[in-house]
């Protein structure tokens, strides 16, 4: 068969697989409960959804690329799919089968320009790892270029051979699946489907890229420089190009290795701990994170060496991230949203999670959130606080008794994907998946509770700030303000206006002393607000705002009384 030809072919296997699914999905789940039929719907769905993981785990396999990505992201997602489903993609990410170091050897002395045997001093022909766009062969350097690296072992990672074209046809395929889904009125009013393709597109191909993940991988290195418990491997950019990336070699136990970490006296529940702080940091601190931390992309280290043990809350193992090829950006202003949903989240405040959605832009402005707001509330105060594992213990009819109660009013609301919201939902749910696979208890209010705390402690700061600001700029303008009417009241007269200036100078007076007052009640509001939020974190500093506070207070309600007492 031609190259064409099997293009074609695989362009067809995966429109058809998706066009199958959806009209399955739409014939259980939206043609049959119309006539009464929700039990049987509702009684055969996890076999239903077991057949459809094991169709597409043969499909992913079968044809590796993008496919397995969707597969992973899927496999991941241990905290709302049935293991049923989990269970059966979980393998795909160690399941890729791999190319032929024959092959491989030709790619890369093409991109090199010289014998492998002059490239490195060994390489080895078996691969450590094989993805779905490339695969990965331990090596080591020669002396001269481990001399200039101060390592000699490396891992060496090189694209498969015609992945640019499998990449072009996935992504023609899921597109076409999305221009499908865009035309299904549930989902055209959640999210433009066309347009998250196109970011899936360049996020993917910006993953075939190598040079661009090495720069990647450097800047995410930069973010944690100060950061003990994140590490990265090192780039050898000479021996490196767009299809070939050399790395030191990092290869340490797999975050998911339960057995492994407790053998090198590692607790697992402190690691998903660890590890759910550190992609919070990424996502709502630094704005720039790993979109792609399934369980083969990091490694805990042990530490060499003794410990310091002046550094108590330094984990005497790190975090190691590789594969910085899919990478995600949060804007300034999605990011502050973000950090409110936290803070909402961790305080169980349902109208406070509501704005916030709101802010991020899932949920459109003309939404009427006042029953949304109360579900929410409902919600809190029945799971809030709850982990996976206490979850999984609640009766199901709680359950299906919240659902019917809320489901026609969620599934009416304006909800959308914002753009660039993508990649956040995926790094969010792999660091659920994989926290809940360390610990089966995990609970992530335990991870969000001390980084919200943090969040809020910065939050009162810039507040503040802010506030301090506003009062110094309402109190210049409160100078300023009698001048400006003096002046006002000089061009009047200057222009010789057809007035009696006595009534017009008492009009002004009395101009005057409402815009004082006025002014007065802002700038008591301002201190008032300023003290409150200041004083947990700097009672000094909150204190005197909260007592600068009284006299614009006294002025603003004694001013009027006494100024009305004159001649109008």
């Amino acid at each position: 068969m031609t190259d064409a030809r099997r293009m074609r072919a695989r362009y067809r296997r995966i429109t058809r697989f998706a066009l199958r699914v959806m009209l399955q999905t739409w014939w259980w789940e939206l043609f049959l409960p119309r006539f009464g039929l929700s039990a049987l719907v509702a009684r055969g769905r996890a076999r239903r959804m077991r057949r459809i993981a094991q169709r597409f785990h043969v499909l992913a396999v079968d044809l590796g690329g993008l496919m397995i990505k969707v597969g992973q992201f899927l496999s991941s997602r241990l905290d709302i799919l049935p293991p049923e489903i989990t269970k059966e993609l979980e393998g795909l990410q160690d399941e890729v089968p791999p190319v032929a170091f024959a092959r491989i050897r030709t790619l890369a002395e093409t991109e090199l320009g010289v014998p492998l045997e002059r490239a490195f001093s060994f390489i080895d022909p078996e691969p450590v790892a094989a993805a779905s766009l490339g695969q990965a062969h331990r090596a080591r350097l020669s002396t001269a270029d481990a001399a200039l690296a101060g390592f000699t072992d490396v891992v060496v990672k090189v694209q498969r051979p015609g992945i640019d074209q499998i990449v072009d046809v996935d992504l023609r395929a899921l597109r076409k699946v999305g221009v499908w889904l865009s035309r299904v009125s549930l989902v055209s009013r959640r999210v433009d489907m066309p347009a998250l393709m196109e970011e899936f597109a360049e996020t993917s191909l910006q993953e075939i890229d190598y040079l661009q993940e090495g720069a990647n991988g450097e800047r995410f290195a930069r973010d944690f420089a100060d950061d003990p418990r994140v590490s990265t491997p090192s780039v050898v950019w000479e021996r490196s190009t767009r299809r070939v990336l050399t790395l030191q070699d990092v290869t340490a136990i797999k975050i998911n290795d339960r057995d492994a970490l407790v053998a090198a006296g590692i607790d697992p529940d402190e690691v998903a701990l660890a590890f759910a702080s550190v992609m919070f940091q990424q996502l709502f601190g630094n704005g720039y994170f790993h979109a792609d931390p399934h369980p083969g992309n990091i490694f805990v280290t042990p530490s060499a060496g003794e410990r310091d043990e002046t550094a108590e809350a330094t984990p005497p193992w790190t975090l190691t991230f590789i594969d910085f090829g899919m990478m995600g950006q949060v804007p300034d202003s999605l990011r502050a949203g973000l950090r409110r949903l936290v803070i909402a989240v961790a305080a169980r405040d349902g109208v406070g999670l509501v704005d916030s959605i709101r802010e991020v832009g899932v949920l459109l402005p003309s939404a009427d959130t006042a029953e949304l707001e109360r579900a929410m509330t409902q919600l809190f105060a029945r799971f809030g606080g709850m982990g996976f594992a206490e979850l999984a213990e609640v009766d199901p009819r709680e359950f299906r008794d919240f659902a019917i109660e809320f489901g026609d009013l969620v599934r009416a609301l304006p909800f959308q994907l914002p753009e660039n919201f993508l990649l956040v939902i995926r790094a969010m749910s792999l660091t659920s998946g994989v926290s809940s696979a360390l610990n089966p208890a995990f609970n992530i209010w335990e991870a969000v509770e001390p980084y919200a705390a943090t969040l809020l402690r910065e939050e009162r700061g810039n507040v503040a700030q802010a506030v301090t600001r506003q009062a110094v700029d309402t109190a210049g303008l409160l100078a300023r303000l009698p001048r400006r009417i003096d002046k006002l009241a000089t061009r009047m007269e200057e222009g010789r206006l057809a007035v009696d200036a006595p009534r017009v100078d008492r009009r002004l007076a009395r101009l005057e002393r409402l815009g004082r007052r006025i002014l007065s009640a802002v700038l008591f509001g301002a201190l008032l607000i300023g003290g409150i939020l200041l004083r947990p974190d700097d009672p000094v500093l909150g204190t005197v705002l909260l007592v600068a506070a009284v006299p614009p207070l006294l002025h603003a309600l004694l001013a009027g009384v006494l100024g009305s007492r004159g001649p109008v």
